[in-house]
Formats: C-alpha cells, structure tokens, sequence
C-alpha cells in the first residue's frame, strides 16, 4: 500500500477517519436518507446475499460435525414365519457407530475453511450493501440533475420564444427581417429538442431508483417532492471536503477486499485436506444392541450385543491422482492470493480515481459558474439591443446557445461533485456499518415490513422557478 494518497497534500483532502454508517446525510437531503432506508429494508439481491450468510453458517456447522462419530445409526428388525415346517423369529435393536479419527487434521482443516468462508459472506453481504447504498444515492443525484437540466431548458425556452415572438411582430412592421425570425426560431427548437432527452435520462434514473428499492416501476415525481432550485445545485448541500484516511485503511474497510483475504484463508486449509489422503485413514466401527433370535428347536438366543471393529484404509495405489491433487489446491491458493493483491491495488485506484473527480470536479464548477455569469450578462446586453433593434441576430443566437450549453454544464459539473464524493465513499467502503450497528446484518426467517418514509410535499407548478421576463418591444 501507498503510505499516502496522490492528493493527500489538498486542504479539502482530510487525513483522519472516514464517515461511517451514515455518510449520505452530508447532503442534507431527508429524501436521500429516506431511500437510503427503504432500499436497506426492501432490496430483494440483498435479501438474497443475506440468505447465502445463513448458508455458510450451516455449511460451517456441518463440518464441524465431522469432528465426532460420522455416523450413526439406530436401527430395528423383526421377523418371523415358518422355514422348513419350523417356526422361527428374529428381533434385534442396534446402534450402528463409525468414527474415522482425525490423525491428520483433515476435519479441522475442514473447519478452518468453513469458517474462513462463512466470514467472507459477511464480507460479501457487507459488499453489496455498500454497492446498494452508493447506487442509490448515485440514482437519485443523477434524478435531480436530470430535473434541473430540464428546468434549465424550459427556462431558456421560455425566453427564446418571447425573443421569437418580437422578431415576428418586428418583421411585420418592417423592422426586422424573415431571415431574423427563422433564425430565432431555430434556435427555439434546437433548445427545445434537449428536453425529451433529458426527460429519458430522468426516467432512466427513476425507473433505477424504484429496482432498488425493490418496487416495480413507477412515477417517482410526486414523491421525491419540489425539483432542485433554478440556479441553484441539485442536491441541498455539496460538501467541498472529505476524509479519506491512509490507504492501508482499505484492507479494513473495504468489505470486497476483506472477502478476498477470508476466500484466501478458505483456500489455503485446503491444501491440507489433500495432504491428509496421503496417510491412511483410521476409524471405528460399533454395534450396540439387543437381539433375539429363535430356530426352533435347532437354536435360541436373546441378549445384549457389543462388537467393536477397528478399521484403516490406505489408498497406496493412487498417490498420482492425490499429489496432483495436493498440487492443485496450492496453485488454487496462489490464485487467490493473487486475486487478493489485485483486489487492493483496484480499491486503492478507485478511491485515487472518485478523489480526483471529487477535487477537480470543484474546479470545473467555479469556472462554469464564472462562465454562465459572464454569459447571461452578455446575453441580456444583446437581448436590449435586440429590442431597440441594433442586435446583431447572429451574435444573439451563438449567445443564447452559449447560455444554454454553459448552464446545462455547470448543473452537470455540479453534480459530478456530489457523483464523485459518492463514488469516494463508495471507494472507501463507507456504508456497511450500519448492517452491525442494528443488528441486522443478514436475514432472518422472518421478513421484515420497510417503514413508510416520509415524503415532502409535492411541487405545484406555481412553486417552480419563472423565467426571466424578455424584453418587450417599444
């Protein structure tokens, strides 16, 4: 591991612990927190990792049966009828024992690698509520920056078409040209055909938030409650810091990264299950019982049963199939190990990668906002002369194309902060706490009901942002 992070040196770039359980609520956005919490309780693919938690604590618990008597046995009989003209009946009860010692370890072994297993699929569990928890708040930023672009478009729309409408009524006093007009109405179009674009994305993001919430597709909209503010940014909050820790953290935090450490520790113990064939296998064999048996008049006998059969087995003749299988398992531990490395230095670069947007991301937006500022005051410069009929029409469409494009960037760079300080968290492996905190780390038996969130008030169409006024004609 690195001892530091590339930007480690950045004041926004905290040195001590990462948030933990809760990392979401540095939005301040309560819908964000109620989504968190509905998909926690409601996602169906992480119910189904959960189940596979109670799987690998009974797989773990049969081979830790292996250790006593692998069999046992109580068995009952009773016959009786004629053979020969004679009468005849046996009765007998037993209980049939056969235990194979574990001279070699195999059976601990066994253990070792049940539990290096059953602890990976909490790490597993852990994984991919860490994957649900980033997908979600992934979802629902990309959702409010779909609705603010497309507010953004209806803004500029709206002024395009006043614009539109006094060329027109210039034209028809002489003062300005068709040429104008059909320029204008271009523009006007053009604008308008980005909205049912961003309109699928927005659909695209709710349909993805409604699967992981584990509901079947539905309008979103009223729900989420009011769109983000006109000018504003998509989420309630945009943190400009984060803590990051050092990166040998990962080893800790990361449950994909701690999987791949107990798949290795799973692995290795079977190098010594193979290893155990080599040696012969030692066990034995019980009958307790009663038994009574009667072939009249040749024999009668009734009373207790007790033999006791020591057994070995040595399978000499197949060392070639058992040392390659030794082989085998060493270079299945090698590959996990492997695996393990590969898995470290991945999280090390994702965590570097979302750092990086994260910063940079910030830098982008203040240029954007200068550049929008700058842009809106130009457009409303030539926007005055248009009205007093000294515009350059050419100029007024490249500026309130530009207008258009800058704003639709700076709410896209705008969310890329909050995308990337995601993408940090998510990196970091920041999220799974929460499952031990409550207790409630994997599923029982019995299926919980998800609490009714609360939702804000939907927006009316009067609570929206207006659009500028455009300049009248005189």
């Amino acid at each position: 591991m690195a001892p530091g992070w590339i930007e480690a040196k950045d004041a926004r770039v905290k040195g001590g612990p990462p948030r933990d359980g809760d990392w979401w609520s540095v939005f301040q956005d309560p819908m964000l927190n109620a989504l968190i919490g509905r998909a926690y309780q409601q996602n169906p693919n992480l119910r189904a990792v959960g189940t596979r938690v109670l799987q690998a604590r009974s797989q773990q618990g049969i081979a830790v049966g292996n250790l006593f008597p692998q069999t046992q046995q109580l068995a009952g009989m009773y016959d009786a009828g004629n053979g020969f003209g004679k009468p005849f009946h046996i009765d007998t009860t037993t209980f049939n024992l056969s235990w194979e010692l574990d001279f070699w370890g195999k059976y601990r072994r066994e253990v070792e690698s049940a539990r290096a297993k059953s602890d990976a699929s909490v790490d597993n569990y852990d994984d991919a509520l860490v994957t649900l928890l980033a997908d979600v708040a992934t979802n629902y930023v990309q959702y409010r920056v779909a609705q603010q672009r497309i507010e953004i478009a209806r803004y500029n729309v709206s002024t395009q078409e006043r614009l539109l409408g006094l060329a027109e009524q210039q034209n028809k006093v002489g003062t300005a040209t068709t040429l104008d007009a059909e320029q204008i109405r271009t523009l006007v179009e053009q604008t308008r055909s980005t909205i049912p674009a961003l309109q699928i994305a927005l659909g695209q993001a709710n349909d993805r938030l409604c699967t992981l919430l584990g509901e079947p597709p539905r309008d979103l909209q009223m729900e989420l409650g009011p769109w983000p503010k006109f000018g504003g940014s998509p989420m309630p909050k945009l943190p400009l810091e984060v803590a990051v820790g050092i990166p040998a953290d990962l080893l800790l935090r990361r449950p994909d990264v701690r999987s791949a450490e107990r798949q290795v520790a799973a692995q290795s113990p079977q190098i010594g299950v193979a290893k155990a064939d080599l040696y012969p296998s030692i066990s034995i064999g019980t009958v307790l019982g009663y038994g009574d048996l009667g072939f009249a008049p040749l024999l009668a006998s009734h009373g207790a049963l007790a033999v006791i059969m020591p057994q070995f087995s040595w399978n000499i003749l197949n060392y070639g199939r058992i040392v390659n299988n030794v082989h085998l398992q060493e270079n299945k531990t090698q590959e996990a190990i492997a695996t393990y490395q590969n898995k470290v230095l991945t999280a090390a670069q994702e965590v570097q990668t979302a750092l990086r947007g994260f910063l940079l991301s910030q830098e982008q937006t203040n240029h954007l906002a200068r550049g929008a500022a700058a842009a809106l005051t130009a457009t409303q410069i030539e926007e005055k002369l248009f009205t007093d009929i000294k515009a350059d029409v050419n100029r007024l469409f490249t500026l309130e194309n530009t207008l258009l494009q800058v704003q639709d960037q700076l709410a896209v760079a705008q969310g890329n902060i909050a995308l990337n300080l995601i993408n940090v968290y998510r990196a970091i492996g920041g999220g799974w706490e929460i499952g031990h905190r409550d207790g409630s780390c994997f599923p029982t038996q019995n299926t919980t009901t998800a609490p009714e969130a609360t939702v804000p008030p939907a927006t009316s169409p009067s609570q929206l942002p207006q659009p500028r006024p455009a300049p009248q004609p005189r």
